[in-house]
């Protein structure tokens, strides 16, 4: 584990335009405690050093926009797209949910709980569905391109993905898996 030195610190609050009381009550310590710690005067516990590179480190992921993080090209369904389509793309690119985008606008999505429970329906009540436009679910949120990625975390604990959207039209998208990369 690499300790850093007190110059190190100080240089990794200001890259992040903090002062020291900013970084004091994100840390829970005095303000004067972190002058001492940057001017190299007192060793700090361990304890304070860790809450000091957690404060630095969580504010240094925070400043990432979402267009650093997303991925693209977004694979994607229509609505008048073949249910069929989607298990191909799916199933191809080893994802578990497509956005349903109509010109370029999400409209839905489509994910694969949606998809077994259709089968099950048809398989049971001899149905037959056919475009992703009959089973298609509410659209995934969608932020702009300078959103910070703490935001989309934020967002992904209560859902699949986010649509990254610019001038109406989706731009790119964000998992979570893109966060535990992220974070790894």
């Amino acid at each position: 584990m690499h300790i850093p030195t007190p110059a190190e610190i100080r240089a990794m609050r200001e890259s992040l335009s903090m002062t020291q009381t900013d970084l004091a009550a994100r840390a829970g310590i005095s303000q004067s405690m972190i002058a001492r710690i940057e001017a190299g005067s007192v060793d700090p516990r361990v304890s304070t050093l860790q809450k000091l590179i957690s404060v630095l480190n969580i504010a240094e992921r925070s400043v990432i926009p979402a267009s650093q993080v997303m991925h693209t090209p977004v694979i994607f369904v229509t609505p008048d797209d073949q249910v069929t389509t989607a298990v191909d793309l799916m199933s191809t690119h080893g994802i578990s949910q497509l956005p349903v985008l109509n010109d370029g606008v999400p409209v839905g999505c489509i994910s694969e709980t949606v998809l077994l429970s259709t089968l099950e329906e048809q398989r049971q009540h001899r149905s037959h569905v056919s475009s992703i436009r009959e089973i298609m679910e509410p659209s995934f949120p969608t932020v702009p391109p300078e959103m910070d990625i703490e935001t989309v975390q934020h967002i992904l604990q209560q859902h699949h993905a986010v649509l990254v959207v610019d001038a109406g039209k989706v731009q790119g998208v964000i998992t979570k898996h893109d966060l535990i990369s992220l974070i790894v």
